[in-house]
């Protein structure tokens, strides 16, 4: 090849590549996908109008406790380190608007209703402990707060009543390992193999069985992975009544069937040789049976979640949208996801739908477990919900949203990705039929369902809550009980109080029951049920005005 040829060759080469570079770069007419069509025709569904449902943002939070700090005339500690006798916050969450106020504003074009916080106070440092229910306002800048304390409950809160802090558990068990157990030093050594580390304390609820009362079960276990299947056989009763944490003593000690006045009596016992002891085998750090570790390695991918066109509904704010619901939602600190103007396809059918209580009721032949009925409300089950695994908890590529909450701290928290929206193929049609006469015929549409999912850890349970929004106008409310069953220690006739699952543990008897909310608006405000009970069968009839 000649000089001309090569350079001809080579100026050809510089053209195509100087032409493929123009044509890379030039803007080029951008035809929109399914994706982005998709959105379009979801955004405008999307109402300003739900922030009213909205949680308090952390601006908010913020101004509400420098208002309080500033005008309550009192000092008020941190709630994550108070004691007993101090003044403190316990939490600071949104204040509802009245229905009739939301109603006027989201349909009849009324004035947009103040937005308030409602704010409960421990007053610990004062000649009249009690605990105060302030609503403050308006935000974002309070100028006022209003005592409501009387107008919820008809009268003042007695102290007592009060659920504990976080603080007041970790100062029940630093008295129970710093001065109580070491007034037993032969038979937590010999016995229990106690090295000042290596059990765990669960505590139990209620704090007491009579009107005043502020006394606890603490049930002891050996503290590895999932101690909650490995208890002991030693149950501490406290007396935390008082505010002086020095007077705090031990009521009652249990041991392996046998009650004792306090762990010193249980010691004079144990050395005359008149207890009898069961010699545990001590379990792995890891927690043996109660390890979360997989025993067996994966085989390969499970089914995984795809959408083809991407998300068919849309989150903005705190409100979600498609194409046949919308509604908004909020997390309350103490019951958890809250959901708000339920429309399905433009008309609201609920007003509000959320979680009350959830409440558990256990069976033992053991103090603590006989006498434990938690109500979860009293711990938090928003304030306990925690962030979500991908491709665990929720679908990969579920959208996630974070929640702000301030409780027992004098700072909000954020939980990340503490929601999650997906839509799930339900793998059942929604409608179908095969027809065979008088021509062959099939057809079917496959179901789909919109789901706002939280999960909440409330001591061993974890729950899953779950708001399913179905095309056909229905509407589930569904709650998942996992995580680890509560046990308590088997001896004597514990088998008529559940079932063995361990050398020494048994699976306590018990029951759980939750409450709903559900305040509907079909067909109008004054829709409601009637329901009446017919020996022989429920009747139930729907009447609309």
């Amino acid at each position: 090849m000649d000089l001309k040829t090569a350079l001809i060759w080579l100026l050809l080469v510089l053209v195509a590549a100087l032409a493929l570079v123009c044509i890379l770069l030039l803007p080029s007419e951008k035809h929109p996908s399914c994706d982005d069509q998709m959105k379009s025709s979801l955004e405008h569904l999307h109402s300003d109008q739900s922030g009213i449902f909205a949680d308090l943002t952390q601006e908010e939070m913020i101004q509400v406790m420098q208002y309080l700090k500033s005008n309550l005339g009192v000092r008020l500690e941190d709630a994550s380190q108070a004691s007993p006798s101090d003044n403190c916050v316990y939490s600071i969450d949104l204040q509802l608007p009245p229905k009739a106020e939301s109603l006027l504003f989201l349909d009849h074009g009324g004035s947009r209703p103040l937005r308030q916080a409602l704010v409960v106070v421990y007053f610990g440092n004062q000649p009249d402990p009690n605990v105060t229910e302030y609503v403050v306002g308006p935000l974002p800048d309070p100028v006022y707060h209003q005592d409501v304390t009387q107008q919820k409950y008809g009268g003042h809160i007695p102290y007592y009543r009060r659920p504990p802090l976080d603080a007041e558990f970790k100062q029940m068990t630093r008295v129970l390992y710093n001065v109580v157990l070491p007034t037993a030093p032969s038979f937590m050594q010999e016995v229990l193999n106690y090295d000042g580390n290596n059990l765990a304390a669960m505590i139990t609820a209620p704090h007491g069985l009579a009107s005043g009362d502020r006394a606890t079960w603490l049930v002891l276990f050996q503290n590895v992975t999932g101690y909650f299947l490995h208890p002991v056989g030693l149950e501490v009763l406290l007396d935390h009544s008082s505010l002086d944490i020095s007077e705090w003593g031990v009521k009652k000690v249990f041991y392996n069937g046998q009650y004792y006045g306090d762990m010193a009596q249980l010691e004079r016992e144990f050395t005359k040789g008149r207890v009898p002891v069961e010699i545990i085998r001590r379990v792995p750090v890891h927690g043996d049976l109660s390890s979360l570790k997989p025993r067996v390695q994966p085989t390969g991918f499970g089914p995984f979640y795809y959408k083809p066109s991407g998300p068919r509904y849309s989150v903005r704010n705190n409100q979600v949208v498609s194409s046949s619901w919308s509604f908004a939602y909020r997390m309350d600190i103490s019951r958890g996801l809250r959901l708000f103007d339920i429309r399905f396809r433009g008309q609201r059918i609920v007003y509000e739908l959320s979680v009350q209580d959830a409440m558990s009721i256990y069976g033992s032949n053991s103090p603590g477990g006989m006498s434990t009925r938690y109500m979860d409300g009293s711990f938090g089950i928003g304030r306990l919900t925690h962030s979500l695994v991908r491709g665990v908890d929720c679908p990969y590529s579920a959208t996630y949203l974070d929640v702000c909450f301030l409780a027992q701290a004098q700072r909000s928290t954020v939980t990340r990705d503490a929601l999650c929206v997906f839509e799930q193929a339900t793998g059942t049609p929604l409608r179908r039929h095969y027809s065979r006469r008088p021509l062959l015929s099939y057809g079917g549409l496959p179901a789909t369902a919109l789901v706002l999912r939280s999960v909440a850890t409330l001591g061993n349970y974890d729950y899953v809550w779950d708001f399913v929004f179905h095309p056909n106008g229905g509407i589930e409310s569904k709650v998942q009980a996992t995580g680890y069953i509560s046990s308590s220690f088997l001896y004597g006739d514990g088998m008529d109080y559940g079932n063995r699952v361990g050398d020494h543990t048994l699976g306590t008897i018990h029951t759980h029951s939750v409450g709903y909310k559900v305040d509907l608006d079909v067909g109008g405000e004054r829709c409601y049920l009637n329901g009446q009970n017919v020996t022989g069968f429920k009747h139930r009839k729907k009447v609309c005005t």
